[in-house]
Protein backbone atom coordinates (compact mmCIF):
# COMPACT_ATOMS: atom_id res chain seq x y z
CA UNK A 1 0.00 0.00 0.00
CA UNK A 2 1.12 3.10 -0.42
CA UNK A 3 1.82 5.81 1.78
CA UNK A 4 -0.12 8.83 1.57
CA UNK A 5 1.70 12.09 0.80
CA UNK A 6 1.29 15.08 3.13
CA UNK A 7 1.15 18.08 1.24
CA UNK A 8 3.72 21.01 2.69
CA UNK A 9 3.67 23.95 0.74
CA UNK A 10 6.69 25.64 2.73
CA UNK A 11 8.70 23.39 0.43
CA UNK A 12 7.28 24.97 -2.45
CA UNK A 13 9.98 25.80 -4.75
CA UNK A 14 9.06 27.94 -7.51
CA UNK A 15 12.83 28.77 -9.40
CA UNK A 16 12.57 26.68 -11.97
CA UNK A 17 10.39 28.07 -13.64
CA UNK A 18 10.99 31.21 -16.16
CA UNK A 19 8.54 33.35 -17.11
CA UNK A 20 10.56 34.89 -20.08
CA UNK A 21 10.93 38.70 -19.23
CA UNK A 22 12.83 40.48 -16.54
CA UNK A 23 10.76 41.66 -13.24
CA UNK A 24 11.03 45.05 -14.65
CA UNK A 25 8.92 44.35 -17.70
CA UNK A 26 6.32 41.94 -15.52
CA UNK A 27 6.16 44.89 -12.78
CA UNK A 28 5.09 46.95 -15.81
CA UNK A 29 2.82 44.85 -17.47
CA UNK A 30 1.10 43.62 -14.30
CA UNK A 31 -0.44 48.07 -13.85
CA UNK A 32 -0.45 48.29 -18.08
CA UNK A 33 -3.01 44.47 -17.50
CA UNK A 34 -4.65 46.75 -14.33
CA UNK A 35 -5.69 50.11 -15.87
CA UNK A 36 -6.27 48.63 -19.73
CA UNK A 37 -7.69 45.09 -19.80
CA UNK A 38 -9.34 44.11 -16.29
CA UNK A 39 -10.45 47.25 -15.94
CA UNK A 40 -14.26 47.24 -17.11
CA UNK A 41 -14.23 50.60 -18.09
CA UNK A 42 -11.99 50.43 -21.12
CA UNK A 43 -13.76 49.31 -24.01
CA UNK A 44 -10.61 49.99 -26.82
CA UNK A 45 -10.03 47.18 -28.17
CA UNK A 46 -7.51 48.76 -30.86
CA UNK A 47 -5.29 50.52 -28.11
CA UNK A 48 -5.31 46.91 -26.39
CA UNK A 49 -4.10 45.22 -29.34
CA UNK A 50 -1.38 48.29 -29.41
CA UNK A 51 -0.56 47.46 -26.08
CA UNK A 52 -0.03 43.72 -26.33
CA UNK A 53 1.99 43.98 -29.51
CA UNK A 54 3.95 46.62 -27.41
CA UNK A 55 4.89 44.05 -25.05
CA UNK A 56 5.66 41.07 -26.80
CA UNK A 57 2.86 39.42 -28.09
CA UNK A 58 2.35 38.44 -31.72
CA UNK A 59 -1.64 39.57 -32.88
CA UNK A 60 -2.99 39.16 -36.14
CA UNK A 61 -5.74 41.69 -37.72
CA UNK A 62 -9.20 42.74 -36.96
CA UNK A 63 -9.05 41.18 -32.51
CA UNK A 64 -11.57 42.19 -30.53
CA UNK A 65 -10.82 42.77 -26.84
CA UNK A 66 -13.60 43.05 -24.91
CA UNK A 67 -13.49 44.66 -21.22
CA UNK A 68 -12.17 42.52 -17.67
CA UNK A 69 -10.10 40.70 -19.66
CA UNK A 70 -6.96 39.51 -17.67
CA UNK A 71 -3.76 38.45 -19.56
CA UNK A 72 -0.65 36.97 -17.30
CA UNK A 73 1.60 37.01 -20.32
CA UNK A 74 1.30 39.13 -23.45
CA UNK A 75 4.88 37.66 -24.48
CA UNK A 76 3.71 34.20 -24.56
CA UNK A 77 0.71 35.17 -26.25
CA UNK A 78 -0.24 34.63 -29.91
CA UNK A 79 -3.58 35.35 -32.08
CA UNK A 80 -4.62 35.24 -35.65
CA UNK A 81 -6.79 37.42 -37.64
CA UNK A 82 -10.01 38.24 -36.82
CA UNK A 83 -10.42 36.46 -33.60
CA UNK A 84 -12.72 37.52 -30.10
CA UNK A 85 -11.76 37.83 -26.56
CA UNK A 86 -15.05 38.16 -24.48
CA UNK A 87 -15.51 39.81 -20.95
CA UNK A 88 -13.86 38.57 -17.96
CA UNK A 89 -11.96 36.15 -19.94
CA UNK A 90 -8.62 35.26 -18.20
CA UNK A 91 -5.53 34.09 -20.49
CA UNK A 92 -3.40 33.01 -17.54
CA UNK A 93 -0.74 31.56 -19.82
CA UNK A 94 2.57 30.80 -17.93
CA UNK A 95 3.52 28.52 -21.05
CA UNK A 96 2.26 29.48 -24.66
CA UNK A 97 -1.14 30.05 -25.88
CA UNK A 98 -1.40 29.70 -29.43
CA UNK A 99 -4.94 31.27 -30.81
CA UNK A 100 -5.76 30.76 -34.08
CA UNK A 101 -7.58 32.82 -36.85
CA UNK A 102 -11.89 33.51 -36.74
CA UNK A 103 -11.79 32.26 -32.80
CA UNK A 104 -14.16 33.27 -30.33
CA UNK A 105 -13.44 32.76 -26.54
CA UNK A 106 -16.53 33.29 -25.08
CA UNK A 107 -17.69 35.78 -21.77
CA UNK A 108 -15.60 34.28 -18.43
CA UNK A 109 -13.64 31.28 -20.16
CA UNK A 110 -10.52 30.58 -18.88
CA UNK A 111 -7.52 29.28 -20.69
CA UNK A 112 -5.31 28.17 -17.87
CA UNK A 113 -1.75 26.65 -18.40
CA UNK A 114 -0.81 25.94 -15.39
CA UNK A 115 -1.34 23.20 -12.40
CA UNK A 116 0.30 21.79 -9.67
CA UNK A 117 1.00 17.98 -9.16
CA UNK A 118 -0.52 17.08 -6.80
CA UNK A 119 1.70 13.90 -6.00
CA UNK A 120 4.15 15.63 -4.93
CA UNK A 121 4.74 17.14 -1.44
CA UNK A 122 6.03 20.37 -2.74
CA UNK A 123 3.12 20.39 -5.08
CA UNK A 124 5.55 21.95 -8.00
CA UNK A 125 4.67 23.92 -10.76
CA UNK A 126 3.39 22.40 -14.39
CA UNK A 127 3.17 24.14 -17.30
CA UNK A 128 1.86 23.26 -20.66
CA UNK A 129 1.39 25.22 -24.20
CA UNK A 130 -2.29 25.51 -25.64
CA UNK A 131 -2.77 25.89 -28.72
CA UNK A 132 -6.37 26.32 -30.57
CA UNK A 133 -6.46 26.16 -34.15
CA UNK A 134 -8.36 28.36 -36.40
CA UNK A 135 -12.25 28.83 -35.78
CA UNK A 136 -12.46 26.92 -32.37
CA UNK A 137 -15.41 28.74 -30.26
CA UNK A 138 -14.78 28.25 -26.42
CA UNK A 139 -18.26 28.85 -24.64
CA UNK A 140 -18.55 31.20 -21.65
CA UNK A 141 -16.89 29.74 -18.39
CA UNK A 142 -15.54 27.01 -19.95
CA UNK A 143 -11.92 25.97 -18.64
CA UNK A 144 -9.34 24.42 -21.07
CA UNK A 145 -6.72 22.84 -19.18
CA UNK A 146 -2.93 22.38 -19.71
CA UNK A 147 -1.58 20.79 -22.58
CA UNK A 148 -4.47 20.55 -24.84
CA UNK A 149 -4.92 21.60 -28.41
CA UNK A 150 -8.10 22.22 -29.80
CA UNK A 151 -8.27 21.17 -33.33
CA UNK A 152 -9.60 23.17 -36.14
CA UNK A 153 -13.90 24.69 -35.77
CA UNK A 154 -13.93 22.87 -32.35
CA UNK A 155 -16.78 24.04 -29.94
CA UNK A 156 -16.31 24.17 -26.84
CA UNK A 157 -20.02 24.39 -24.81
CA UNK A 158 -21.09 26.70 -22.33
CA UNK A 159 -19.31 25.76 -18.86
CA UNK A 160 -17.39 23.25 -19.91
CA UNK A 161 -14.24 21.81 -19.03
CA UNK A 162 -11.95 20.47 -21.64
CA UNK A 163 -9.09 18.27 -20.29
CA UNK A 164 -8.01 16.02 -23.56
CA UNK A 165 -4.95 16.70 -24.58
CA UNK A 166 -5.84 15.48 -28.77
CA UNK A 167 -9.02 16.94 -29.82
CA UNK A 168 -11.12 16.13 -32.96
CA UNK A 169 -11.85 18.56 -35.37
CA UNK A 170 -15.28 20.19 -36.38
CA UNK A 171 -16.51 19.01 -33.05
CA UNK A 172 -18.52 19.74 -30.38
CA UNK A 173 -17.40 19.04 -27.23
CA UNK A 174 -19.58 19.10 -23.57
CA UNK A 175 -19.53 18.50 -19.78
CA UNK A 176 -17.13 17.80 -17.31
CA UNK A 177 -14.84 16.54 -18.49
CA UNK A 178 -15.73 17.24 -21.61
CA UNK A 179 -16.66 14.63 -24.35
CA UNK A 180 -17.05 14.74 -27.76
CA UNK A 181 -20.92 14.74 -28.52
CA UNK A 182 -21.39 15.86 -32.32
CA UNK A 183 -19.95 16.68 -35.36
CA UNK A 184 -19.85 20.34 -36.18
CA UNK A 185 -21.46 21.88 -39.39
CA UNK A 186 -21.19 25.12 -41.07
CA UNK A 187 -23.16 27.11 -43.32
CA UNK A 188 -22.02 29.16 -45.46
CA UNK A 189 -24.60 32.43 -46.25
Amino acid sequence: MNTPIKTDLSKYDNSAYKPGRNAFIRFLWYFTNVLFFINPLNPISSLKVFLLRLFGAKIGKGLVIKPSVNIKYPWRLQVGDYSWIGENVWIDNLADVKIGANCCLSQGALILTGNHNYKKAGFDLITETIILEDGVWIGAKSVVTPGVHCKTHLVLSVNSVLTEKDTLPNTIYTGNPAKPIRRRTVQNN
